[in-house]
């Protein structure tokens, strides 16, 4: 009898402490799993130089950890010995090199960037607000992403990437087909 007691008293003890500390636990394993962004910010509002287009959004960086494997070269100095014909041991120290695969982490940047682009004169045909997106890679490349809102409403706009080492936008005024005039210059979205 006293055997039964004691079980029931430690299965009544853990669920206690299950229905006590349960909340607390799930909260913090949902806090180490998530991932907070390396960088995240606002930008703009930018304007072209008449003021007839607007640009504004945000910009959100993750880092994410990869395992580089490569070569490593090694230098090892092994002895080595041998017995001659009368039976004597010689010995000499040989330096012999040997190649081993290895990995460091490396870490990727995904950039996100969202934008709302706003047509401040519609009307009158043909009248459109464009921004041009520069990326700048760690290596120099440069890419160019270009939108345009020929409507009365905001659009809303977003695109993605990695490893981009800055980020400009261009703000300006133009047509169905591209922008035309009225450059605000590279403005900052981002820099790494």
């Amino acid at each position: 009898m006293r055997f039964v007691a004691r079980i029931l008293i430690g299965v009544t003890a853990a669920a206690l402490t299950a229905v006590v500390a349960g909340p607390a636990v799930a909260s913090a394993s949902t806090a180490a799993g998530a991932t907070s962004p390396h960088y995240s910010a606002d930008w703009g509002p930018y304007y072209s130089t008449n003021h007839q287009s607007t640009a504004e959004g945000h910009v959100t960086v993750e880092k994410q950890p990869y395992k580089f494997w490569y070569w490593k070269t090694f230098f090892v100095k092994k002895k080595i010995c041998w017995k001659d014909k009368q039976g004597n041991t010689h010995c000499k120290w040989v330096t012999k090199k040997i190649k081993k695969k290895v990995w460091m982490w490396k870490y990727d940047y995904f950039y996100t960037v969202d934008s709302k682009l706003t047509n401040d004169k519609w009307w009158g045909g043909k009248k459109c607000a464009w921004e041009t997106f520069k990326v700048v890679d760690h290596k120099g490349f440069t890419s160019f992403k270009s939108f345009k809102n020929c409507t009365k409403y905001p659009q809303h706009y977003s695109f993605s990437g990695k490893n981009a080492a800055h980020i400009y936008v261009d703000v300006s005024r133009g047509n169905f087909y591209g922008p035309k005039s009225h450059h605000s210059g590279w403005q900052a979205v981002y820099h790494f």
